[in-house]
C-alpha cells in the first residue's frame, strides 16, 4: 500500500526520523534537569534540596527554580547551607538571569565560570567564604543590574572592569578583606543607585571626585574604608543622594557647604572623623531624617536652620567644640527623638518647648556649661529613655513631667545646682533602672519604696535628711548605694540588711545612730562599705568576717566599742579603716603587718603583740617581782647581744668574701616615677614580704603592698636571677618608658619602676576585684561545698559590661598608640576589676620584655598561654558575623544557623606576633564569659575555642553552650551574638578576625544597622546598646568617652 502511495511513505518516514532524533538528542527540559541533579550530588545532597527529585514533578516546580518558556531563568539558592564550590557545568545553564547563592557556606575563589551567563542581571554571591580576588572580566556581563558580594573574604583591588558594567545599579561590596584600591572608573556607572564599600581595609585614599558625577545614586555607604583628604565639594552635585555614610574614617577639612542643599538627603552619617571648622549655617536638606556629625573637631554654633527640619528624627553632635547655644527652634521640631549634644562647649539654656512637640526618647547633653532648668515637657510624649545632663550649671527644680514618666530607664544629672524634692512618680517609675543625682542641692528624704528595677541609686553631697526606711521588696534588685554626705539619722535599718544584691554601700558622713545589726550576714555580693563619720556605737559584729567578696571596709569615726572580732582577719580586705572609734584589745594577728598599720589610729585601747608603726605593744604585766631576778636578766640579756653581735659580724665577713668573689657589688636601687606619688622605693622593697604575696605566674610575683599605710599597690617583681646586658637594659626601660605614656580608664595604669641590675619591678595601681579569672572560674576549680556556698555568680550584663571595658582597652592599644601595643598574653585574668566590675588590662606590654630581642619578631610557643594561644593555621573563614552586618535585600539569617565548614589548613611552624594574636586571645576571654567554661576546656590537645567551632560544626544550638548559671531568656540573644563573636575571633586564619575597632563595635551595636546598615543610633552613654531591648539597660562608656585617666 506504501508503494503504491508515495506520499504516505514520506510521512511515515518522517515520523520516525524525528522520533530517532529525539530519542538522539534529548530536549533541552531534560538536559537542565540533568544539571541541577548532578549539582545536589556536587554539593553532597543537602536536606533543604530534597525535592529535587527525577521522580517529582517538572524541575521549573522545584524549590529555588524558576523558569520562563520552560527554561531555568533563576536559580535562588539563597540560605541553603549549601557547601564547596561552585561547579563549572554550572554554566550549561545559557539562560539564567538571576543567581543568588546568598548565606551559604561556598568556599573557593570568585567563580570565574558566571561570566559565561551572558544574559545575567542579577548575581549574589554575598555571606559565603569565597577568598581571593575578584578576576578581571567582570565586564562580560554587560546585562548585570545587581551585583552582591558582601560578607566574604575577598582582597586585593577592586577590578577597574567594574566600572565598566553600563546598567549596573546595585553594588554591594563591603565587609570584606579588600586591602587595595578601589577604581575612580566606578564614577562612570552613571545608572548606579547603591554603592557599598564599607569596612573594608582599603589603602588609604581620598574619595574620588569621579564619584560626584553619579547623579542617580541614592546610597554610599563607605564607613571605616580608611578615607582620607577632604570630601569633594562637588559632592553637592550628587542631586539624588538620600544616605550618605562616610563614618570612621580619617577624613579632615570642613563640611562641604554644598551637602546640607541636597534636597533629597535623608540620613548624613560622618562620626568618627578628623572633620574642623564650623557645620554650614545655610540648611536646606528639609528630608533630613538622622544626622550625625559627633566625635569629631567641630567648631563654632549649631545652625539655625536645625530647626527647619521638620523631619529629624535624631541629631548627633556629641564629642565636638562646639560652642554658644543650642537654638531654641530645635526644641519645636516635631519628629525629634533622638537629641545628644554631650562633651562640648555649649552654654545658655536648652530649649524649653524641647519634647512638648515630639515624643523625645533619648536627651543627652552632657559635659557642656548649659544653665538654667531642665525643659518642663521632656517626657510629654511618653517616651523618653534616657536624662543624662551631669556636669552642667543647670538648677531649679526638676520638670514635673518626670513624675509619671514610666518609660524612664536612667536619669544622670549629678553635678549641677539642682534643689527641692524629687518628684515622687521619678523615685517608683516602672522601669527606672538608673537615678544618678550626686552633687546637687536636693532636700527631702527618701521614700518607703522604689521602681523595683532600680539597681544604682547615687545620691551622695546633697542635702537628704531623716532616716533610711525601706519597705516591702521593691529595693530587692538594688546593687549600688552611694549616699554619702547628706543628713541622714536614724539607725540602719534591718532591711537594707537584706538586699542579696547589693556590692557597693556608701552611707559615710550622716548622722546615723544604734548599732550595726548583724543581719548584714545577708550581704554576700557587697564588696565595699562605707559607713565612716556617723555616730554608730556597739560592737563591730563578727557576722561582717562572713563576707566572702568584702574588700573595701571603712567604719571609721564613729563610737564603736569593744574589742575587734578575731574572725575579722579572715577578711583581708584591700582597703581597712577603723581609725578614731573606742576600740580596745588585740588586733587580729593577720593584720599586724605593715599593710595595716594606719588602720586603727586613734584608739587608744588597741595595740598589737609585735612593734608596729603606730601602734602599742600589748604587755602583760608579771603578778610578782623578784630583786634577785635583776641581775639574772641583765646576764641573759647582755650574752644575747654579745652572741647578736657576733653573728653580725660572721655575716657581714661572709658576705664580703662573696662579694670580692664575684668582683663586684649589688647595685643601688633606681626609682623611676611616672606620676605624682606619696611613697618612694623604701616603701616598696618593705612590702615584697611573703605575708602580701597575692600572685605568681611564668612572668612574676605580684604583692600587695601597703606603699604609704593607705595607697595600695600591685607590685610586680619581674623574674630575673641575673643582670641584663647593656643593650637588653636600656631596651628594657625603653619599654617600660613607652607602656609608662598609657593613658585610659580600661587599662591598669603603671605607677612607676623600680629596678637595680638584678631586680624589675614594675608597680601598678591596685584593682580591688582582682581578676575576672577568680570570677568566673575560681569556684568551679574547688569541689569544697564552702566553695559552691561562697560563689557570686557574675549576670550578663557585669559580663557584658566587663567585655566592653577590656574591649575598649585593647582597642586603644591597638590602634591609639604611637607605636601600637600589642599586649601578647591577653586572658582573662589578666583582665582586672575595679570596685564597680570596670574592667582594666593588666600585663599589657610584659611579655614582650620577657623575650630576647632576637625573638620580637617571630615567637614560637614563647608569648601567651595556654587556650589563649592563636594557633598556626590557616583556614576558610567568614570576614564578619553577617547576621550583624545583612547584605540587602535579602533576609537576615538565624543567627544559629550553622556558620562553619570544614577547613582546608596548613600547619606553620611559627606564630607572628601581631594584633590579630590579642584578637584571637579576647576572643577566648569572650567564650569564657559567655559559657562560663575555663580557656583550657575541651582535650588536653584543643581548648575553649576549638570546643566552640566543633560545637557550631555538628549542628548544635549555640544556646546549649552559653553558661546555665545566668542564661535568662532575656539575656539569650544578646549572649549567643556574643558567643559567635568570640569564635569569629579565634579563626584561624589572622587576617579573617576582625580588628578590635570592629569587635568593639559589635560589642556596641553599632554594626547593627538601622538605615542600610548605618550606625545604631542608640544611646552613646549605655555601655553597650546590645542590651537596648534587654530587661536591663546598663550603664554607659560614657566614663571612657568623658573623662580621661589621669
Amino acid at each position: 500500500m506504501l508503494k503504491k502511495n508515495p506520499i504516505m511513505f514520506s510521512l511515515h518516514f518522517l515520523a520516525l526520523f524525528l522520533l530517532f532524533l529525539d530519542h538522539a538528542n534529548p530536549q533541552p527540559h531534560d538536559q537542565e534537569q540533568a544539571i541541577l541533579l548532578r549539582l545536589k550530588q556536587h554539593w553532597q545532597n543537602p536536606s533543604s534540596l530534597d525535592r529535587w527529585t527525577p521522580s517529582s514533578s517538572s524541575h521549573c516546580t522545584w524549590p529555588g527554580v524558576a523558569c520562563t518558556n520552560n527554561s531555568i531563568t533563576q536559580l535562588l539558592l539563597d540560605n541553603k547551607n549549601i557547601p564547596g564550590t561552585i561547579p563549572p557545568f554550572i554554566s550549561d545553564l545559557k539562560n539564567l538571569e538571576v543567581l543568588n547563592f546568598s548565606n551559604n557556606s561556598i568556599i573557593g575563589k570568585f567563580p570565574e565560570v558566571v561570566y559565561n551567563f551572558s544574559k545575567l542581571e542579577i548575581l549574589d554571591l554575598s555571606q559565603n567564604y569565597f577568598v581571593g580576588t575578584i578576576p578581571d572580566g567582570i565586564d562580560s556581563l554587560s546585562r548585570l543590574s545587581y551585583l552582591n558580594l558582601c560578607a566574604n573574604n575577598f582582597t586585593g583591588n577592586i577590578p577597574a572592569a567594574i566600572g565598566r558594567i553600563p546598567e549596573l545599579r546595585t553594588l554591594y561590596l563591603h565587609n570584606n578583606l579588600f586591602n587595595g584600591t578601589f577604581p575612580a572608573e566606578i564614577g562612570k556607572l552613571s545608572k548606579l543607585e547603591e554603592l557599598y564599600m564599607a569596612h573594608n581595609g582599603f589603602l588609604p585614599s581620598k574619595l574620588p571626585s569621579s564619584f560626584t558625577q553619579l547623579k542617580k545614586l541614592r546610597v554610599l555607604w563607605m564607613s571605616e574604608a580608611n578615607l582620607i583628604g577632604e570630601i569633594p565639594q562637588m559632592i553637592g552635585e550628587m542631586v539624588a543622594l538620600e544616605h550618605l555614610d562616610l563614618s570612621m574614617n580619617e577624613l579632615t577639612g570642613s563640611i562641604p557647604n554644598g551637602l546640607f542643599m541636597l534636597k533629597n538627603l535623608k540620613v548624613l552619617f560622618l562620626y568618627k572623623n578628623l572633620l574642623s571648622g564650623q557645620i554650614p549655617q545655610v540648611v536646606e536638606a528639609l528630608n533630613s531624617i538622622v544626622i550625625d556629625l559627633s566625635q569629631n573637631n567641630l567648631t563654632g554654633t549649631i545652625p539655625v536652620d536645625f530647626g527647619k527640619l521638620d523631619k529629624l528624627s535624631g541629631l548627633s553632635l556629641f564629642l565636638n567644640q562646639l560652642s554658644g547655644e543650642i537654638p531654641g527652634s530645635i526644641g519645636r521640631l516635631p519628629a525629634l527623638k533622638e537629641f545628644r549634644l554631650f562633651s562640648n562647649n555649649l552654654s545658655g539654656p536648652i530649649p524649653p518647648d524641647l519634647g512638648r512637640y515630639s515624643s523625645l526618647e533619648g536627651f543627652q547633653v552632657a559635659s557642656n556649661r548649659l544653665t538654667g532648668n531642665l525643659p518642663e515637657y521632656l517626657c510629654h510624649g511618653g517616651s523618653l529613655t534616657g536624662v543624662v545632663a551631669f556636669d552642667n550649671k543647670l538648677g531649679g527644680e526638676l520638670p514635673k513631667s518626670l513624675e509619671n514618666c514610666n518609660s524612664l530607664l536612667t536619669v544622670r544629672i549629678s553635678n549641677n545646682a539642682f534643689f527641692g524634692n524629687i518628684p515622687v512618680g521619678l523615685w517608683t517609675a516602672l522601669n527606672l533602672q538608673q537615678l544618678m543625682i550626686s552633687d546637687n542641692l536636693f532636700t527631702g528624704e527618701l521614700p518607703n519604696e522604689v521602681s523595683t528595677s532600680l539597681s544604682l541609686l547615687e545620691i551622695s553631697n546633697n542635702k537628704f535628711s531623716g532616716s533610711i526606711s525601706i519597705e516591702g521588696n521593691s529595693w530587692r534588685n538594688l546593687v549600688v548605694f552611694k549616699a554619702s554626705n547628706n543628713q541622714f539619722t536614724g539607725t540602719i535599718p534591718l532591711e537594707l540588711t537584706a538586699l542579696p544584691n547589693l556590692t557597693v554601700l556608701l552611707l559615710d558622713k550622716n548622722q546615723l545612730t544604734g548599732a550595726l545589726p548583724s543581719d548584714i550576714i545577708s550581704w554576700k555580693s557587697l564588696t565595699t562599705l562605707n559607713l565612716s563619720q556617723n555616730q554608730l556605737s556597739g560592737q563591730i559584729p563578727e557576722e561582717i568576717a562572713t563576707l566572702p567578696h568584702l574588700l573595701e571596709l571603712d567604719l571609721s569615726e564613729n563610737q564603736f566599742s569593744g574589742q575587734i572580732p578575731p574572725q575579722l582577719g579572715l577578711l583581708r580586705p584591700t582597703y581597712l579603716n577603723l581609725s578614731s572609734n573606742h576600740l580596745v584589745g588585740k588586733i587580729p594577728a593577720e593584720y599586724e603587718n605593715a599593710a595595716y598599720s594606719s588602720s586603727f589610729l586613734n584608739n587608744p585601747g588597741i595595740c598589737a603583740s609585735r612593734p608596729l608603726q603606730y601602734l602599742k605593744v600589748c604587755f602583760s604585766r608579771p603578778q610578782k617581782s623578784s630583786k634577785t631576778s635583776i641581775p639574772l636578766l641583765a646576764l641573759i640579756l647582755s650574752a644575747l647581744i654579745t652572741a647578736f653581735l657576733l653573728a653580725l659580724l660572721f655575716a657581714f665577713i661572709i658576705i664580703r668574701v662573696h662579694w670580692k668573689r664575684n668582683h663586684r657589688s649589688d647595685s643601688e636601687w633606681k626609682f623611676i616615677n611616672f606620676h605624682r606619688l606619696n611613697f618612694t622605693e623604701s616603701n616598696i622593697l618593705s612590702g615584697l614580704t611573703e605575708s602580701n604575696l597575692i600572685g605568681s605566674g611564668g612572668s612574676g610575683k605580684v604583692y600587695r603592698v601597703a606603699a604609704n599605710g593607705s595607697s595600695v599597690v600591685a607590685v610586680k617583681r619581674i623574674w630575673n636571677n641575673r643582670p641584663l646586658e647593656k643593650k637588653l637594659e636600656k631596651e628594657f626601660l625603653a619599654e617600660v618608658e613607652i607602656l609608662s605614656t598609657i593613658r585610659h580608664l580600661n587599662i591598669v595604669k603603671l605607677l612607676c619602676c623600680v629596678v637595680n641590675d638584678n631586680s624589675k619591678l614594675l608597680v601598678y595601681e591596685y584593682l580591688m576585684n582582682h581578676s575576672l579569672d577568680q570570677w568566673l572560674h575560681t569556684a568551679r576549680r574547688s569541689n569544697s561545698a564552702s566553695a559552691s556556698v561562697n560563689h557570686v555568680v557574675l549576670d550578663w550584663p557585669k559580663r557584658l559590661q566587663i567585655a566592653v571595658g577590656a574591649a575598649q582597652g585593647l582597642c586603644y592599644l591597638h590602634h591609639d598608640c604611637s607605636p601600637p601595643i600589642v599586649h601578647r598574653d591577653v586572658k582573662s585574668s589578666n583582665i582586672l576589676l575595679d570596685s564597680e566590675f570596670n574592667a582594666k588590662i593588666a600585663d599589657f606590654g610584659l611579655a614582650k620584655m620577657l623575650i630576647k630581642q632576637e625573638e620580637l619578631a617571630t615567637v614560637s610557643a614563647v608569648a601567651g598561654s595556654f587556650g589563649y594561644i592563636a594557633p598556626g593555621k590557616r583556614s576558610l573563614f567568614r570576614s564578619y558575623p553577617c547576621y550583624l552586618l545583612p547584605c540587602p535585600p535579602f533576609p537576615v539569617p538565624n543567627i544559629e544557623v550553622s556558620y562553619f565548614i570544614t577547613r582546608i589548613a596548613e600547619y606553620a611552624q611559627t606564630v607572628r606576633v601581631n594584633e590579630k594574636t590579642d584578637v584571637y586571645s579576647f576572643g577566648v576571654v569572650l567564650l569564657e564569659l559567655t559559657t562560663g567554661k575555663a580557656a583550657n576546656y575541651g582535650d588536653e590537645h584543643t581548648g575553649l575555642a576549638k570546643w566552640a567551632l566543633r560545637h557550631m560544626q555538628e549542628g548544635k544550638t549555640i544556646v546549649d553552650a552559653l553558661d546555665e548559671e545566668i542564661s535568662e531568656p532575656c539575656y539569650v540573644d544578646e549572649m549567643s551574638n556574643v558567643f559567635l563573636l568570640g569564635v569569629f575571633c579565634t579563626s584561624e586564619v589572622p587576617s579573617a578576625r576582625p580588628h578590635m575597632k570592629e569587635v568593639l563595635q559589635i560589642l556596641h551595636g553599632r554594626n547593627h544597622p538601622l538605615v542600610y546598615g548605618a550606625k545604631n543610633n542608640g544611646s552613646e552613654y549605655d555601655s553597650t546598646p546590645l542590651l537596648k531591648n534587654s530587661k536591663r539597660e546598663r550603664q554607659s562608656e560614657s566614663d571612657s568617652t568623658l573623662a580621661s585617666d589621669n
